[in-house]
């Protein structure tokens, strides 16, 4: 593995390698005339940032004390056996960094998993990213910490369940599904419940680590070719932040299909989905650069939160104290909690050999048997 990152082009053809370091030359111009364009028109932008009232200062905030904070990730990891599918789901949540004085609510990292052996299906992974995400919701829902950092974005988990619904009916047989119909109910409660943040002494907050949207760039009148993510990084000086504005809407309406769950399990599950569409219309985003060597990072908040000074400055706190080492991107208990899941993929092939081992002390057929209905071919592993 050492060796494969040392020498990233040593198994292209050396033609091909030619060819794609000839073609970095003018890649790297044209960035370069994107940068300097940026540079040149970034006082203008800036100045129209604060005329339009949306740019904020640390400062501006009152005073609130250090919060204690978590972050939820999870992952989804499909092996392709000869015979059937292994899936694995898990879901993970981390603490962040504390102050000396503070104890911490968990002993270890809670998860969820869910591991099962499927028949081939090409829905399978879509039935296990929607699992993954309500057991996220779940873990993010039950955190007692005043700040829990949700990888993604809010409107993320409409759209993995909504997808695994259609897919259902096309997969009624497996064992994933019914999973995912039997638990439905809860992780929309849980949903319903992070979008709705009732309670004062709790603050969810989604961090995307990609987005394309440009809400306020669309405001103010900025290039189409640039995201705010990527604007804002150039603009906001470190402490700053932009004030909380309306989530960009959808081109076609929120929608969550319901008709594969039982009819007992709908009636009750209908007016959950109603109640998430309609908050998540009400959804805010903001942009904050904590530290110079960080990016601007977006935050999509709950209208009860957006609203709230005090709850306001406790994302922002939270976030100024958990992007402290310059090796991390993100918050730290969601840097600790990508990094743990992410190990899924690579786990599940040693998995297999562990079911493997246990059936060749078992079965009374052959090891060859075994070996090439259990012969995994490809892995296919997701957030």
């Amino acid at each position: 593995m050492l060796e494969e990152r040392e020498r990233p082009f040593a198994e292209l053809p050396a033609g091909l390698v030619e060819e794609l370091l000839r073609g970095s030359d003018e890649l790297s111009r044209r960035i370069g005339a994107e940068l300097d364009a940026l540079r040149a028109a970034r006082r203008e932008r800036r100045e129209s940032l604060e005329r339009s009232g949306l740019l904020r200062r640390e400062g501006d905030l009152p005073a609130v004390p250090i919060p204690t904070t978590c972050g939820v990730d999870g992952a989804y990891a499909v092996e392709r056996l000869i015979a059937a599918d292994l899936v694995a789901t898990v879901a993970v949540a981390v603490e962040g960094l504390t102050p000396p004085s503070e104890t911490r609510y968990w002993p270890e990292p809670p998860h969820r998993a869910y591991v099962e052996i499927e028949r081939h299906e090409e829905e399978t992974g879509t039935l296990a990213r929607a699992a993954m995400m309500g057991m996220e919701l779940m873990l993010a829902a039950q955190a007692p910490h005043d700040v829990i950092f949700l990888d993604g974005s809010l409107t993320t988990p409409l759209i993995y369940f909504n997808q695994a619904m259609n897919r259902a009916r096309e997969a009624p047989d497996l064992h994933l599904t019914a999973f995912l119909l039997e638990h439905m109910e809860d992780y929309l409660l849980a949903y319903r419940d992070v979008l709705r943040a009732q309670r004062t002494d709790r603050a969810w907050v989604a961090v995307p680590k990609y987005s394309v949207r440009r809400e306020i760039g669309r405001q103010l009148g900025w290039p189409e070719s640039m995201d705010d993510r990527a604007m804002l990084t150039g603009l906001l000086e470190p402490g700053e932040f932009t004030a909380p504005r309306p989530l960009e809407p959808p081109r076609q309406p929120w929608h969550i299909q319901l008709s594969p769950l039982p009819e007992r399990v709908r009636t009750r599950a209908e007016p959950l989905r109603d109640e998430i569409i309609e908050l998540l219309g009400e959804v805010q985003v903001a942009y904050y650069r904590p530290r110079a060597w960080l990016p601007a990072i977006r935050l999509e908040l709950s209208r009860p939160v957006a609203e709230n000074a005090a709850r306001l400055a406790s994302i922002i706190q939270a976030l100024h104290f958990q992007c402290s080492a310059p090796g991390m991107l993100e918050p730290y208990p969601l840097y600790l909690a990508d990094r743990m899941v992410k190990h899924l993929g690579r786990a599940i092939p040693s998995l297999r050999q562990v079911i493997s081992q246990r059936l060749a002390e078992t079965w009374e057929g052959t090891i060859d048997e075994i070996f090439l209905s259990l012969h995994g071919y490809r892995t296919e592993s997701g957030r």
